[in-house]
């Protein structure tokens, strides 16, 4: 069974990571002089937490990684006794090599209980002789202070553009597929800076095909293209409402997007449009009003319906 390309072509060293270069040069530093603090990644997912605490550890004790590295998913191992024992048991040996701490890697920690991140304080306290704590989270807002103030903090962004495309290029390559312009722009486009959804999204669309254009990338990813979505929200706007209602229905149907897929798109469009921008700030409150009540458990197509009738009487 082939590996999903995520896993295939996830970077090996720190030297393989693309973008996030402030933050890999920082990284690099630790392995040169093998002595760092407790780090705290943060940051949206499929932008390189991971891979940037896999690589760092491949980087600093080589071989024997595995033995110097524990991986504990805390989103999972939620009950602190979990933690506490595979710690323990983990911190007793010596590191193997000539690095002096191991390294625990704790992913998705902001998924721990207060009382949970509490007790993980005085475990990093108890063990930091012999061991490197890595947290990663999406929110570090949700990580307690004394932990916060115990590490590195390392903020990853979303990926550039170039460096999305960059690597979907290598591996298009490797995979012998054919990748339009049009095909990686809708990429990028549908990821938004998340590497992992840009990579299975490749995937997908070559599962169907071996040249990879816009049309296909948009029919696996559920996204309508943002020319579609666009001429939905102009049409309402000149007051066509019955042709924009049937856009809306065309792309909920033909595309099988959701409601939450079509608004987020909206939301993305508003700056594209040609509107004052008093219009634009009225629509934008519209977009949220309408997510929110959809959210709430509200009927998406007549949500959505009301939405274009609110766009059709602004733009009057």
């Amino acid at each position: 069974m082939d590996k999903p390309w995520v896993e295939k072509y996830r970077p090996k060293t720190l030297d393989e990571i693309v973008g996030q270069d402030e933050i890999v040069k920082r990284l690099k530093k630790y392995v040169e002089k093998k002595s760092m603090p407790h780090l705290l990644f943060s940051g949206p997912p499929g932008v390189g937490k991971t891979t940037a605490a896999l690589c760092l550890a491949r980087d600093l004790f080589g071989e024997n990684w595995r033995e110097n590295f524990l991986e504990l998913n805390a989103s999972d191992e939620r009950g602190i006794d979990v933690i506490r024992t595979k710690v323990k048991d983990f911190a007793r040996t010596k590191p193997i090599g000539d690095v002096p701490f191991k390294i625990i890697f704790l992913d998705e920690s902001d998924a721990l209980t207060p009382d949970a991140q509490n007790a993980l304080r005085r475990t990093m306290e108890k063990y930091s002789d012999v061991c490197r704590f890595i947290l990663s989270c999406n929110y570090p807002s949700k990580i307690i202070p004394p932990i916060q103030s115990r590490c590195a903090i390392f903020r990853f962004s979303p990926l550039k553009k170039e460096d999305i495309a960059k690597k979907l290029k290598e591996i298009a390559e490797k995979e012998g597929l054919k990748l339009t312009e049009s095909g990686l722009e809708a990429i990028i486009y549908v990821s938004e800076g998340d590497m992992r959804k840009a990579i299975n999204v490749l995937q997908t669309a070559a599962a169907l095909s071996e040249v990879i254009d816009d049309e296909i990338v948009y029919k696996v990813s559920s996204r309508a293209r943002p020319e579609e979505v666009k001429k939905m929200m102009e049409l309402a706007l000149e007051g066509k409402f019955v042709e924009a209602r049937d856009l809306l229905y065309k792309l909920m149907v033909e595309w099988g997007m959701s409601g939450e897929d079509i608004l987020n798109q909206m939301f993305r469009e508003i700056n594209n449009l040609d509107i004052d921008e008093r219009k634009k700030v009225e629509l934008a409150d519209a977009i949220g009003e309408t997510d929110f009540r959809i959210v709430e458990g509200a009927n998406e197509r007549i949500q959505l319906s009301a939405l274009l009738a609110k766009m059709a009487l602004m733009g009057k």
